[in-house]
């Protein structure tokens, strides 16, 4: 095993709903926030323990916690200040959030090491839709995109947190997708060609890295290739993050700039993985290899997650 020192991680989660636990309702039918069962403080503290459970084998398998962490279905930031407070991370992780305008209050967020990352400024991206119906017209929302420039090492590093919108109902929030990675594309394009600077964008894509909307954000205007997805080897490789039904699917990616490909950059990239650990996997064998979700439907199953985490090792060159 290398030294934890000569390599840094980089990790995204898609955490399946870590919200706070609903206030008791009056009557049965009555709506929750959540919008899960019985979504109670001992499932709540039961999801926390996992998910902090699920760095702890992050850092026994890569003698190393991750960096930087971003993370996807979480409702507020209180979840996010009791998880950090958990063994393994023991208050040593800072937390950006915001609120975003998602009708469920879905939001993404970034914990990072204090020890390690400063950050340099931060904001969430938002994004209006507009419905026109027969009688009216009105304003679709979604989860917001996080964006922060980070400092690690004397180095100016700029990452994009994301959840795009879901692949549902025949599809209908695909040009939603097209719409938000053209946007993102245009302010990444001037990091990278402009400013000089490195570029990490990490989340839940809502596609599969060969599909292509996907193959072609990588590419510039005049087709030049500015970024690289390393996901895309993984998912020919059937290395997926999610399923939906009999579907592999690895919606969950990180697409880098070429800096980390250049041997003269102090961060190299060395690989990418799903972390797809035993403990985190379904105890039924007729859904080996997927993850133990913590609901099906409505049934709660105690679970992790129905994503696992993935994650990218990245070298540190010598000084």
């Amino acid at each position: 095993m290398r030294n934890k020192d000569e390599k840094e991680v980089i990790a995204f989660y898609n955490v399946e709903n870590l919200f706070c636990p609903d206030i008791p309702r009056v009557h049965k039918l009555d709506p929750t926030a959540s919008g899960l069962q019985n979504w109670d403080e001992r499932k709540y503290q039961n999801k926390l323990f996992k998910i902090a459970q699920v760095f702890q084998l992050i850092f026994e398998r890569e003698n190393s916690l991750p960096m930087l962490i971003g993370i996807s279905e979480v409702q507020g930031k209180k979840p996010l200040e009791e998880l950090v407070k958990l063994d393994p991370f023991n208050s040593n992780y800072g937390i950006v959030h915001y609120e975003s305008m998602d009708e469920r209050g879905i939001d993404v967020a970034l914990l990072y090491d204090k020890s390690k990352i400063e950050i340099i400024s931060s904001e969430p991206i938002s994004y209006l839709f507009a419905v026109e119906t027969k009688d009216s017209e009105y304003y679709d929302t979604t989860r917001d995109v996080l964006f922060c420039k980070v400092k690690y090492l004397q180095m100016i590093m700029n990452i994009f947190v994301l959840h795009l919108p879901s692949k549902r109902e025949k599809d209908i929030n695909k040009p939603k997708r097209e719409y938000i990675l053209k946007d993102l594309h245009q302010k990444i394009s001037n990091l990278i060609l402009i400013d000089k600077e490195a570029v990490i964008i990490i989340g839940d894509f809502n596609e599969n890295p060969d599909e292509e909307m996907i193959v072609n954000f990588n590419y510039d205007n005049n087709f030049n290739e500015i970024l690289v997805n390393p996901s895309y080897e993984l998912f020919k490789n059937e290395k997926f993050s999610t399923f939906h039904y009999k579907n592999g699917l690895l919606f969950d990616q990180m697409i880098l700039s070429t800096d980390f490909f250049n041997s003269n950059y102090p961060l190299q990239f060395k690989d990418t993985k799903v972390f797809n650990h035993e403990k985190l996997s379904n105890r039924d064998k007729k859904f080996a290899g997927r993850p133990f979700r913590t609901y099906a439907g409505s049934r709660y199953l105690g679970g992790y997650s129905d994503h696992f985490p993935i994650l990218t090792v990245l070298e540190k060159k010598p000084v």
